[in-house]
C-alpha cells in the first residue's frame, strides 16, 4: 500500500517537493506556535517566519545547497528580529538532509558544521551566555541528525542500485548462458544429423550402384548388394531415431540424452565400407590400445574415423584405406590415410569447388576433435592421396574413469 505513492511521488520530483513543504508547514507551525507564547513573541510573526523558511523547500531537489542557504538566511533573520522560535530551524534541517541525500559524505558534513556554527553564533549574538544551551545543542543535534538520515537514504538507494543493476546483469548473463547452450545443442545436433546422413546415405548410394551393375549379369550378388541396402537404411533410420529422441526427451532425465556409438562398433562400420568397395586396413597400436575412454572420446574418435571413410568413398570413390590407432597412455591419435585424388574440399574449406560438397563433414571433424580437447590435422598424404590425422588427449578420461 505504501510503495505505490512512495513510486508515484518518485516519479513526480516536484509534487514531491511541494508535498514535503506542505508536510514540513504542517508539523511545525504547532510547535512554532507553542514557542512562540512561551517566549511571549507574536504568533503570527514566528508562523511568518516559519512559512517564509519552507518556501524554498520546493527547489530542494534541484538545488539543494542555495536552498540550504535561503533557509539558514530566514533563521538569521528571525534570530536577530524577534525571539529564537525552536521549530524555525525545521525547514533548515530539512534542506541539510536533502543535501546528504544528493551530495558526497564529506560535503555534507561539512555544510551541517557550516549552518550548526552559524546558526548557533547568531544565537548568542541576540542572546549572550547559557540560559538558552538546550537551544543550541538541539540545534546541533538536529542538524547531525539530518545528516545521519539523509547519508542513510542515499546509501541505501545506492545499495538498492546496485543490486537492481547486479540482478539486471545476472539475468542478461542468464539470457546469454541460454543462447550460448541453445546454439551448442543445435550444432551438436547438426553434426550428428550430417554423420548418420551423409555416411549411410553415401554407403547406400555405393550399393545400389553396385546392385544396378549387377542386377542382369549376377543377380546373387546383386541380391545381396540390395539387402546391404535395406540393413543400411535400417541403421540409418535407428540412429536418426536416437538423434531425434535426444530433442524429444531433453527434459527426461532417463532418456538418453546422446547416441553413443564408439570405437568398440568400429569393425561394423568398416565392415560395411568394406562392402561399398573400400579396401580398408585396420592397425592398432600402442601398449594401451583397447583400454576404455570417456563416452565423449570415444564418440569423437567413432565419429571422425566415419567422417574421413565417407568423404573418401564420396570424393575418391573405391580406393585403398589405412586407418591406424596409437592409443598411448595420454593421448589417442588416429590417422585416415587413402590413395585417392585430393578433393578441393579437404585442402580448403571454403574454396570446395562443383561437386566437392560443402565442407560441413571437415568443420564438424574440426568441431568434434576440439569438443575433446584435442586437434585435427588435413592435407595430403606423403605418398599422394589423403591423409586426416587427429590427437585426443586421454588424462581427462582417465580421471573421469576413475571418478
Amino acid at each position: 500500500m505504501i510503495d505505490r505513492p512512495i513510486g508515484w511521488l518518485r516519479a513526480w520530483p516536484r509534487v514531491a517537493d511541494l508535498t514535503v513543504t506542505l508536510s514540513c508547514f504542517a508539523l511545525s507551525a504547532p510547535v512554532a506556535a507553542g514557542t512562540a507564547y512561551r517566549h511571549q513573541s507574536p504568533i503570527a510573526w514566528s508562523i511568518g517566519g516559519l512559512a517564509l523558511a519552507c518556501v524554498p523547500l520546493v527547489a530542494r531537489t534541484r538545488r539543494p545547497v542555495q536552498v540550504v542557504a535561503a533557509t539558514v538566511a530566514v533563521n538569521i533573520a528571525q534570530i536577530l528580529l524577534i525571539s529564537f522560535p525552536g521549530a524555525s530551524p525545521i525547514p533548515t534541517a530539512v534542506a541539510v538532509h536533502a543535501v546528504a541525500m544528493r551530495s558526497a559524505r564529506r560535503f555534507a558534513r561539512r555544510v551541517a558544521a557550516c549552518v550548526a556554527t552559524v546558526l548557533v553564533a547568531a544565537s548568542l549574538i541576540r542572546e549572550p551566555g547559557l540560559e538558552s544551551l538546550w537551544q543550541h545543542l538541539a540545534v546541533i543535534a538536529g542538524m547531525c541528525l539530518a545528516v545521519a538520515s539523509g547519508d542513510a537514504a542515499r546509501s541505501r538507494r545506492q545499495l538498492l542500485a546496485g543490486a537492481l543493476e547486479r540482478a539486471e546483469r545476472a539475468e542478461h548473463t542468464r539470457e546469454e548462458e541460454a543462447r550460448r547452450r541453445v546454439t551448442e545443442e543445435r550444432l551438436r545436433i547438426a553434426r550428428e544429423l550430417h554423420d548418420v546422413v551423409a555416411h549411410h546415405i553415401t554407403l547406400v548410394n555405393a550399393q545400389a550402384g553396385v546392385a544396378h551393375h549387377l542386377m542382369r549379369t549376377d543377380p546373387d550378388h546383386a541380391y545381396q548388394a540390395l539387402e546391404r541396402i535395406r540393413d543400411t537404411s535400417r541403421a540409418a533410420l535407428d540412429e536418426l531415431r536416437a538423434t531425434v529422441g535426444v530433442l524429444r526427451h531433453s527434459d527426461d532425465r532417463t532418456a538418453p540424452r546422446e547416441p553413443a556409438p564408439g570405437l568398440a562398433g568400429l569393425g561394423k562400420l568398416l565392415d560395411s565400407f568394406r562392402h561399398s568397395g573400400l579396401d580398408i586396413t585396420l592397425e592398432r597400436v600402442g601398449r594401451h590400445a583397447g583400454l576404455p575412454l570417456s563416452p565423449l572420446t570415444d564418440l569423437a574418435a567413432y565419429r571422425i574415423i566415419q567422417e574421413a571413410l565417407t568423404n573418401t568413398r564420396k570424393h575418391a570413390g573405391p580406393v585403398p584405406v589405412r586407418v591406424q590407432l596409437d592409443q598411448r597412455p595420454d593421448v589417442l591419435r588416429i590417422t585416415v590415410e587413402d590413395d585417392g585424388p585430393c578433393a578441393p574440399e579437404f585442402g580448403n574449406d571454403d574454396a570446395a569447388g562443383p561437386g566437392s560438397g560443402t565442407g560441413h563433414g571437415m568443420i564438424g571433424m574440426r568441431e568434434r576433435a576440439k569438443a575433446a580437447g584435442g586437434t585435427l590435422t588435413v592435407g595430403p598424404g606423403p605418398t599422394g592421396g589423403f591423409r586426416i590425422h587427429t590427437e585426443l588427449p586421454l588424462r581427462a578420461d582417465r580421471k573421469a574413469l576413475a571418478s
